[in-house]
C-alpha cells in the first residue's frame, strides 16, 4: 500500500473516530456508534466457521452484519472492516463479504488490506498507543512491554491480543523477537487468565451470540421470504425478536409452503436484490 493511500485513509478512519465516543484512549462501543452515525447494524450468531461479517450498499443505507459467534474482540474488528468498507470503497451500491482470511489480513486483495488498515487506524490510531504507553505502563522502555501489558492496552482499546501485537509490531513499538515472545507468554498464560489478573474486560474474549436486527430488517425479511429466499421459521424468528407474529404481518405475505431449509445465508444474500 503506498504511502499517500496510507495517509489517505488514516485521515478517513480519524474523521469517522472523531463521531465515536471515547474513553481515555479507546473507543468506548463501536456498535452503539455505528448505529447513531446511521448503520444498519445487524448482529447474529452463524456459527465460528461462518463468515465473520458483510457490508452492502443498499439504496442510501449501509448495511453491516458481525457473525455474533466470534470472539467479542474478533467481532469489534470485524465491524471496524466493515465500516472501512462502508467509507473506502462503497460509494455506489455493492457489497463486501468477509471471512477469516480477509478479517486476518492474509488476503492480498488491496480492498481488503485498505479495510483492514482503516481498523487498526480506527480502533488503535498511533498517537493514543504512544500515549497509553507513555502515561498508563511503567517501566515500559527499560523491561519492554510484558503479556500483563498486552491485555491492558488491549482492555482500553477494545481489541484482542493479536491484533495488539500486530499493530505494536506495524508502528515499531515492538520488534519481531519481541512479538514472538509476547505470543508465547499469551499461550503459556492464557488470554482470559490474564485479563482477569489484570482486572480487565473478559467479554473480550468470549463470544457474545448477540441478536440485533433493525426493525427495517422485517420488511428484508418479508421479501426474502415472499420471494422463497428463506423458509417461515427464519421470518418467525425474526418477528418473535421484535414480539410479533406471522399474523400480525399476514397482509404483507404471499401464501406458499415453507422451505425446509434454515440458511442465513440466503437472507443475507437478499440485502443486494
Amino acid at each position: 500500500m503506498q504511502t499517500d493511500r496510507k495517509r489517505a485513509i488514516r485521515i478517513q478512519a480519524d474523521s469517522f473516530r472523531e463521531k465515536c465516543k471515547i474513553s481515555k484512549y479507546g473507543i468506548i462501543d463501536l456498535f452503539k456508534d455505528c448505529a447513531r452515525l446511521g448503520y444498519k447494524l445487524l448482529r447474529y450468531p452463524l456459527g465460528e466457521n461462518a463468515d465473520l461479517g458483510f457490508a452492502v450498499k443498499k439504496d442510501n443505507d449501509f448495511v453491516i452484519f458481525t457473525n455474533s459467534s466470534s470472539r467479542l474482540s474478533r467481532e469489534i474488528f470485524t465491524l471496524a472492516h466493515e465500516i472501512g468498507h462502508s467509507v473506502l470503497h462503497l460509494e455506489e451500491a455493492g457489497s463486501f463479504i468477509d471471512d477469516h482470511i480477509t478479517i486476518t489480513g492474509r488476503s492480498s486483495d488491496e480492498k481488503e488490506q485498505e479495510a483492514n488498515y482503516f481498523a487498526a487506524c480506527l480502533l488503535m490510531p498511533s498517537d493514543a498507543v504512544h500515549r497509553f504507553i507513555d502515561l498508563e505502563i511503567q517501566h515500559s522502555h527499560e523491561k519492554g512491554l510484558s503479556a500483563m501489558d498486552i491485555v491492558r492496552i488491549m482492555s482500553e482499546f477494545n481489541i484482542s491480543f493479536d491484533m495488539a501485537l500486530h499493530r505494536l509490531e506495524n508502528l515499531s513499538i515492538i520488534d519481531s523477537h519481541q512479538k514472538l515472545r509476547l505470543d508465547n507468554e499469551k499461550t503459556e498464560r492464557k488470554v482470559g487468565n490474564l485479563l482477569q489478573s489484570v482486572g480487565g474486560n473478559a467479554r473480550l474474549n468470549i463470544s457474545g451470540h448477540e441478536i440485533e436486527i433493525p426493525y427495517e430488517y422485517i420488511d428484508y425479511t418479508i421479501y426474502n421470504y415472499n420471494h422463497n429466499a428463506v423458509p417461515k421459521e427464519t421470518l418467525e424468528r425474526v418477528l418473535a425478536y421484535y414480539r410479533l407474529s406471522i399474523e400480525d404481518v399476514s397482509d404483507k405475505l404471499v401464501d406458499h409452503k415453507s422451505d425446509d431449509e434454515d440458511d442465513l445465508d440466503d437472507l443475507i444474500g437478499g440485502l443486494n436484490d
